[in-house]
C-alpha cells in the first residue's frame, strides 16, 4: 500500500461529490467536459485494474469509489445537458 496514492485518490475524490451535488441542485452541466471525464475513468480503471492484478489492497476501494462518482457524473451531465449544443445553426 503506497500512502501517497491513498492521499491522491482521496484528494481527487473530494472534487467529486461536489460536483454531483451542484449538478443535482442547479440540474445544470454547462461547463463539465464529458471528454474529460471519460479520461479520468479510462485512469481509474487503469489503477484499479494494476490493483487488482499486482497489489490488492484497501487502496482498491478509494479506485472503485472514484470511478463510481465519475461515472455517477459523466451520467448526470448525459441527463441534464441541454439538447441546444448539439444543433447545427
Amino acid at each position: 500500500m503506497s500512502f501517497f496514492e491513498a492521499l491522491m485518490l482521496i484528494c481527487f475524490g473530494i472534487s467529486w461529490p461536489i460536483s454531483i451535488f451542484k449538478a443535482l441542485r442547479t440540474q445544470v452541466v454547462d461547463g463539465k467536459s464529458p471528454h474529460f471525464m471519460g479520461i479520468v475513468i479510462i485512469g481509474y480503471l487503469s489503477g484499479l485494474i494494476h490493483k487488482i492484478i499486482n497489489s490488492p489492497d484497501w487502496v482498491t476501494l478509494l479506485y472503485l469509489l472514484n470511478l463510481g462518482m465519475v461515472g455517477t457524473d459523466l451520467y448526470l451531465y448525459f441527463k441534464y445537458r441541454t439538447n441546444t449544443h448539439d444543433i447545427i445553426a
